[in-house]
């Protein structure tokens, strides 16, 4: 077998040997998007050619399986393939030509993507990739598509041709053909088709300003093409790329020095927040932040500039990246942060009228409407690369496309010269209808998508149960509690069950999906500004807090609450209230963003009782709290609360001994070897019989007011104290 050192080879003949055609399709392609160093996240296709049997005539039929649009060849199964008669997606080319040759040729060209809705094999309802004419009008038996950085820098050289000639050769004769730039689809299948005629030798094609495909009728050997294909590239420019001088020379030397990486993460958390506002003026957006050495080295090279504004090359990358990022050229050893925050508003207004000017210049009479035309990727020298994303995952993906497009620069300037696509052809791949058309598709976003909500208390209880209410209405949730390993193990939870998102985070590449877990001691002000600092960096802000935290301290067995008792409980239920709404105040205002500050009160604060003099004070205070930061922080953040009545179930504040106290207290009988189980729900239906309801008031219960709180379903109400007691009459208002 060849040895690779630019790419994993991970066929195994045994696992294969157990699986049908389309398993070994299947297999094939998750053994090459594995390997980011092959294809993007979403990015490639593969295919191949398979005799079966025809469900309505039952004779032998060829049936072109390809992977259909969206899905990722890393985690693609046989749901995310496309199935076509190849025999009738050949036929379409009359179809075709009878169009095209009246003068419909673009028209025409997406007119055939709803012409494969005719081929479909076995009503199959995977909707087919626009590179679908790509796979069937090679005529072997297996298909791969990719997308490869090495490969894409060889295809965005400005001489490509005479590389790709120069970098293929095998026993003297070219390996890979080559076709210049032309739009994905029916005409680039014809053109392929041609090549393949005149070049019978020939198993592959670079593709200008793309990547490139290979074939064979084995799919083994297929495989192993392409990751030749791959290799081959890799060698090549990694001697040129060393020849050059390697790293130290890399985009013409550094002009700029990092930051180190304590104070890049401190000015991450001083500035980001302020730009999300900046950036979500249409929509809000989720950051991930990149400072590892690669990044570093590109941005602070003398060539990053020129080349950020040259933009990216392959479609792929510019469908995320945008036709550019924004660069700004700021000094992290001689300019402070208040100078980089004037340097981002200038960059800011600059890049929204470029992209206006792109837009006016490059649209055709049918052309969507223009699209938000605030970047998707910031480049800061000293700091690192700032992505952004409708989510945490797509900004990931982002990122990770940005890191594509650096990689395929650095090829392309170490063996040639770097060229981006001309800006017309990037618009129509930008603003392609048929594109516009896949936006439109796509579900609505769910009510709390884009949001980040910090949930205090989220180690148990009240706030585990709210963390995981808001984030199946598509809320990212930072998981926060005192105890550590709590939060952390909430946050777990919830990306087991939700996921992590497609793309796969590389080195430097900062967060972890829909939600994180953090430590916070909410009586120390300083452990709060850390939280929130750690907040920003993992998403770049946020927009809501919900405050479940809470004590309840009983007395000592002689009635008494000790002083520090006394003290720690209005720290707890009332100063923490206040330390989080003062700290969070300054970054609401910096993003200039809506949001919601949620407390919890208790319906104790409406109701004196003996046992419990610290607690009921301390929430009536915390009631009061509500409406005085609501004057406050109005009219961009709304204030309001939660009131339980005793919530025994799922609560931290009833461990198994305060249930027994409180059981023996009410003369409620038990025995003393009932499970914990048991004894909560003794008490838990003792509490409901007070009620108006009679039901057990749950963790569940207070989660729902908390969603509505942060939604907008209550968006004009603030100073608010929800009541979720049961129907608790002693706490009515009077």
């Amino acid at each position: 077998m060849t040895s690779y050192k630019h790419v994993h080879h991970l066929w195994n003949d045994a696992e294969v040997a157990t699986l049908d055609p389309v398993g070994r399709l299947v297999y094939r392609s998750n053994k090459l998007g594995a390997d980011q160093r092959i294809t993007n996240t979403g990015g490639g296709n593969t295919s191949s050619k398979i005799s079966q049997k025809d469900p309505l005539t039952g004779e032998s039929s060829a049936v072109l399986w390809v992977k259909g649009s969206g899905g990722d060849l890393r985690t693609s199964t046989k749901e995310n393939f496309a199935s076509l008669y190849q025999e009738k997606v050949i036929g379409l080319q009359r179809v075709y030509a009878a169009r095209s040759d009246k003068g419909l040729k673009s028209p025409a060209e997406d007119e055939m993507v709803a012409m494969y809705n005719h081929t479909t094999f076995n009503l199959n309802p995977r909707a087919s990739s626009i590179d679908t004419p790509l796979h069937s009008f090679l005529s072997s038996k297996h298909v791969d598509h990719m997308h490869p950085n090495s490969v894409i820098a060889i295809a965005a050289s400005k001489n490509c041709a005479a590389l790709t000639k120069e970098i293929f050769l095998a026993a003297g004769s070219p390996s890979m053909a080559y076709v210049p730039w032309m739009r994905p689809g029916f005409e680039l299948g014809l053109a392929m088709q041609e090549i393949a005629k005149q070049q019978p030798n020939i198993k592959a094609i670079m593709m200008g300003q793309h990547g490139f495909i290979s074939w064979d009728d084995d799919d083994k050997a297929c495989y192993e093409r392409t990751l030749s294909m791959i290799e081959t590239a890799s060698v090549f420019i990694e001697a040129k790329y060393q020849a050059k001088g390697g790293d130290a020379k890399a985009f013409g030397g550094a002009q700029y020095k990092s930051l180190a990486e304590s104070k890049r993460h401190s000015t991450f958390a001083a500035i980001l927040p302020w730009l999300r506002g900046q950036i979500s003026k249409h929509k809000r957006f989720v950051a991930t932040i990149q400072d590892d050495d690669a990044i570093l080295r590109f941005v602070n090279s003398k060539d990053a500039h020129r080349l950020a504004e040259l933009g990216t090359s392959c479609p792929d990358h510019f469908l995320r990246t945008k036709i550019k990022p924004m660069y700004v050229a700021w000094d992290a050893q001689s300019e402070d942060s208040a100078a980089l925050r004037k340097k981002l508003s200038a960059a800011l207004e600059k890049y929204r009228a470029d992209y206006c000017a792109y837009y006016n210049a490059c649209k055709r009479p049918n052309s969507p409407a223009m699209r938000d035309p605030n970047p998707t990727v910031v480049l800061i020298p000293g700091l690192g690369m700032i992505a952004w994303g409708k989510d945490k995952s797509e900004s990931r993906v982002t990122a990770e496309f940005y890191n594509c497009a650096v990689e395929v620069m650095r090829g392309a300037e170490a063996i040639d010269q770097y060229v981006s696509l001309p800006q017309q052809e990037a618009f129509d791949i930008e603003y392609w209808l048929l594109e516009e058309a896949k936006l439109q598709r796509m579900p609505a976003e769910k009510e709390l998508a884009r949001q980040v909500i910090i949930v205090i208390g989220a180690g148990s209880g009240i706030g585990k149960e709210t963390a995981h209410r808001l984030v199946k209405e598509g809320a990212h949730i930072v998981c926060v509690d005192v105890n550590e390993i709590a939060a952390k193990a909430t946050a777990k939870e919830i990306t087991d069950k939700h996921g992590l998102g497609i793309g796969v985070a590389g080195s430097g590449i900062s967060g972890c999906g829909p939600a994180i877990g953090l430590s916070a001691d909410i009586t120390n002000r300083a452990s709060i500004r850390k939280m929130l600092d750690q907040v920003a960096i993992a998403y770049g802000g946020f927009d809501s807090i919900c405050v479940t935290a809470g004590v309840f301290v009983p007395p000592d067995t002689t009635g008494h609450i000790p002083d520090d008792k006394w003290a720690f409980t209005f720290a707890l239920n009332v100063t923490g209230g206040y330390l989080i709404a003062d700290e969070a105040s300054s970054t609401w205002k910096d993003q200039a963003l809506a949001g919601n500050l949620v407390l919890t009160t208790s319906a104790n604060a409406l109701v004196a009782k003996k046992g419990s003099l610290a607690y009921d004070t301390s929430k009536a205070a915390a009631n009061h709290l509500v409406r005085e930061l609501a004057m406050e922080l109005a009219p961009l953040v709304r204030v309001n609360a939660v009131a339980p009545a005793t919530v025994v179930q799922g609560s931290s504040m009833f461990p198994r001994d305060r249930v027994v106290a409180s059981l023996a207290k009410y003369d409620i009988a038990y025995d003393a070897n009932d499970s914990d189980d048991s004894l909560t729900k003794k008490l838990s239906n003792f509490y409901a019989q007070r009620t108006l309801t009679k039901s057990p008031i749950t963790p569940a219960d207070q989660a729902e007011a908390y969603f509505l709180l942060v939604s907008n379903r209550l968006s004009k109400t603030t100073g608010q104290v929800i009541a979720v007691d049961g129907g608790l009459h002693e706490a009515f208002l009077r």
